[in-house]
């Protein structure tokens, strides 16, 4: 099976997860319960629960468990665009193709959409039925909540909210996109870990430090493709950061050298896998394949 097999079968596999997960916690409240599948469910390239169960698998991990905490990544990964898209954030009526959550049903229902997303995210990862010992399990727990709030992904929203109008140094761009984006794909990668054997902990420095750079190379690439792809090919508006004047990897070192900076922090990604004594092969080829992406 070609990788690109792999990513399309572990997308329907994962979105079978996603349904089930929402069908076992049916709400009263019907248009909340649409939103929220309408958010979580429909369209995504799955890269942080592909990752989670990617490093799970690799780390000798449990299946079940690994759909547990690559859920839970999604929830938060959904959540966050639902609100990243609102007018207040970023106001952007499309996503993955389609209108945004809050132009498909409405602004106070996709806030209580997101809401709700984000706390099923930690009831998931805090269900008895996990197989890891009860330390790493609070300790995933931790790491969602972390890379979630405000020294995570909200944190690097209020920066990049700051820094409209205003020229960012390459440091200050970094930790914005770190923060923002990077911060979501390194717990997605550490819950793999964490799910794993007791073995496979001592490589937990190894694989975060993989998922860092990868975080930020992905940042870059979309920073790139702004830039370079049509809003059709996207399935979201090009050229926002440049129209609200916000500070991208293309405004502050030029096209061609953020092309050059998505390779170097490709290869210092691949070159951390390396200090890993598992077969690895499937990060390497998705690390590569997601830096070629077009949207």
């Amino acid at each position: 099976m070609s990788l690109k097999q792999l990513l399309e079968s572990y997308r329907q596999d994962i979105n079978q997860v996603l349904e089930q997960q929402l069908e076992q916690r049916v709400s009263a409240a019907v248009q909340l319960q649409a939103a929220m599948r309408y958010a979580l469910v429909l369209g995504g390239k799955r890269v942080r629960p592909f990752l989670s169960h990617s490093v799970g698998e690799i780390c000798g991990a449990d299946r079940a468990t690994l759909d547990v905490a690559a859920a839970a990544v999604e929830c938060i990964h959904a959540y966050s665009l639902i609100h990243d898209d609102l007018p207040a954030m970023d106001d952007d009526d499309l996503r993955r193709g389609q209108p945004t959550c809050h132009r498909a049903f409405d602004e106070a229902t996709a806030i209580l959409a997101g809401d709700a997303l984000q706390t099923l995210a930690f009831e998931l990862l805090s269900e008895q039925s996990l197989a890891v010992p009860s330390e790493r399990q609070l300790k995933m727990l931790a790491v969602l909540s972390r890379a979630s709030g405000s020294r995570g992904m909200c944190g690097g929203q209020a920066l990049d909210l700051a820094a409209t109008n205003q020229q960012l140094s390459e440091p200050q761009l970094e930790q914005v996109h770190n923060l923002k984006t990077g911060a979501l794909i390194t717990a997605a990668v550490q819950l793999g870990v964490l799910a794993g054997s007791e073995e496979a902990q001592a490589y937990y420095a190894d694989f975060t430090a993989f998922a860092t750079l990868l975080g930020l190379a992905f940042q870059v690439q979309d920073d790139i493709l702004d830039v370079v792809s049509s809003t059709e090919t996207l399935g979201k508006t090009n050229g926002k950061d440049e129209a609200a004047n916000k500070s991208t990897y293309v405004t502050l070192l030029g096209l061609e050298a953020a092309q050059v900076k998505l390779q170097q922090l490709h290869q210092k990604a691949l070159q951390a896998l390396q200090r890993i004594p598992y077969n690895t092969t499937i990060l390497e080829q998705f690390a590569e394949q997601l830096l070629k992406r077009d949207h």
